[in-house]
């Protein structure tokens, strides 16, 4: 349960925020012509850094704690995003999707945003969870989610732009995507109590994104930078967490 009702309320502010965050990426495919690919490639490598960072070293340790069944919900929610993202949808990557041959099939374009749409749901249990425990990881977990949800917001609108959807198809992926992130987060603020599962079944779809979903877009860049703004996400995670351990 919450601690305070200031928790709550501070949960549900920073996850409408992380949310409009994947409304920016849809728009920003539905209005411009032209994509900054280096800002693009940027916060892939930055989140995934963050959110490998948050995972390992906050994430897990506090879901041990909690459950000792925590490597075997772990896997369940890694396997759970590989059936739903790689196994009904066959191709699907984070960034500007150009494969249109491959999305010009209706149903692999909506599979892979519904894919992403479940991801999603668990971001924002993770964020609540997150908040349930305490401030200073619930922001932390708030961090590492909203680095990636500009890009996760233009890989929906992208695939469906690839698929041959209009633009506003496109605006209304990342608009449910967006919902889909405060579903998460009203639904374990409403169910405090299964923080115990849901924080490690969450854990395992974000390192799923991390390392099966960012970190590989990351490595099909040629220049070393991407690589090391990895890092800088990493060095972000223990930076931020050094600063609101002194001020919490």
């Amino acid at each position: 349960m919450y601690k305070t009702p200031e928790q709550l309320y501070l949960t549900l502010l920073l996850g409408s925020l992380a949310a409009a965050a994947n409304i920016l990426g849809g728009y920003v495919v539905s209005y411009q012509k032209v994509i900054d690919r280096f800002l693009l490639r940027f916060l892939i490598a930055l989140g995934a850094g963050f959110l490998l960072a948050a995972t390992f070293v906050v994430v897990l340790p506090e879901s041990m704690a909690r459950n000792p069944y925590t490597p075997w919900i772990l896997l369940a929610g890694y396997l759970f995003v590989q059936f739903f993202q790689h196994t009904l949808a066959l191709h699907f990557h984070f960034g500007e999707e150009t494969h249109h041959e491959r999305h010009a099939q209706t149903y692999v374009g909506y599979a892979a945003v519904f894919g992403m749409i479940l991801h999603a749901f668990f971001d924002g249990t993770l964020m609540a969870a997150g908040f349930i425990i305490s401030n200073r990881v619930g922001v932390l977990l708030f961090i590492a989610v909203l680095l990636h949800k500009i890009p996760e917001g233009f890989t929906a609108a992208s695939i469906m732009r690839a698929a041959g959807r209009s633009r506003r198809v496109a605006r209304f992926s990342a608009e449910l995507i967006a919902l889909a992130t405060f579903l998460g987060i009203l639904s374990l603020s409403l169910a405090a109590r299964a923080v115990h599962y849901a924080l490690p079944f969450s854990a395992g779809v974000t390192l799923y994104v991390a390392a099966s979903d960012l970190i590989p877009e990351v490595n099909k860049e040629e220049r070393a930078w991407t690589s090391g703004v990895v890092f800088l996400g990493v060095l972000s995670y223990f930076l931020t967490d050094l600063f609101l351990d002194s001020l919490m």
